[in-house]
């Protein structure tokens, strides 16, 4: 499972792994079922929390994915349902994948709204000690992030993105095709140097976020949380928002172009994986409250 890749800033954006949930766990009733002990297991890289801290964070915590099952979910099933009768009926150009890319942004920025006041608390009642290591460990995620993505030689990080994208596509699609690898090998090249462009806004919006813990007993600390998380596009710089237009392009592109090269098994394959995923989600008992 992906958690920590979907998470972004796994201390505060930890419930956006709900509206993105579908990439990469084989049993996602199970995962779904256990986030109330992943999330505060992945916070805990960044954060010590102590006793009280722990105790009030784990009941909101349960609230808001009480919240999330009753009210998100029942549309997220409504989308997997609907992107299978475009499978099965050849309609998956990019008008249709632009659909379920604006549907995840707005998914992602309902969960964002909804921890906002959860996270502004827990984030103001930091005392110093553990303000230090927050930074600290952003710092720690720099540098490791650093030696993965921006220390190698372009033409490795362009190997690499070209693999995970492989990997990615395999787990629906089923075994690529040559023509399909080579596609996937020609989007990792027009990407070119974006890991650089990505890490440097993270590590400007880690700043942002810094800054403003700094400073969490000031009038407007609420105000400034509620911007970083909502409206985090506000902190791109004008190179980051221009190559993330293209990026986006392409990723919608290269989708649109593997699925008209895919043949009737790796159709059939992904609308197997479609239905495994909506069956196990559709089998959470907290779903029985929406219905």
């Amino acid at each position: 499972m992906q958690i920590r890749q979907v998470l972004g800033c796994k201390i505060l954006l930890f419930l956006v792994a709900l509206a993105v949930l579908m990439a990469g766990c084989s049993r996602m009733n199970l995962a779904y079922r256990n986030l109330d002990l992943l999330i505060p297991w992945t916070l805990n890289d960044y954060l010590d929390m102590n006793r009280e801290q722990q105790q009030r964070f784990r009941a909101q915590l349960r609230e808001h994915l009480s919240w999330h099952c009753r009210t998100q979910l029942p549309e997220y099933l409504a989308n997997i349902e609907r992107l299978q009768r475009q499978v099965r009926e050849g309609n998956v150009d990019e008008t249709a994948l632009r659909g379920h890319y604006r549907d995840a942004k707005q998914a992602i920025h309902t969960v964002a709204v909804e921890i906002t006041p959860t996270t502004t608390q827990l984030l103001r009642d930091l005392d110093d000690e553990q303000v230090r290591e927050l930074d600290e460990a952003f710092e720690d995620d720099r540098r490791e992030r650093e030696e993965k993505y921006l220390q190698p030689p372009l033409a490795e990080q362009i190997r690499e993105r070209s693999e995970r994208m492989r990997e990615r596509a395999e787990q629906w699609l089923g075994s690529t095709s040559a023509a399909q690898r080579q596609r996937i090998l020609q989007w990792a090249h027009t990407l070119g140097a974006q890991n650089q462009l990505w890490l440097d806004n993270r590590v400007q919006w880690q700043r942002a976020l810094s800054e403003a813990i700094n400073e969490r007993h000031e009038a407007d600390f609420a105000q400034r949380v509620e911007k970083l998380l909502q409206d985090r596009e506000s902190f791109w710089s004008a190179d980051y928002r221009a190559a993330f237009a293209r990026t986006e392009q392409a990723a919608i592109d290269l989708v649109s172009d593997l699925y008209t090269m895919s043949d009737a098994g790796q159709r059939r394959h992904l609308d197997e994986q479609l239905e495994d995923l909506r069956k196990d989600l559709s089998s959470l008992d907290c779903l029985s409250t929406a219905r």
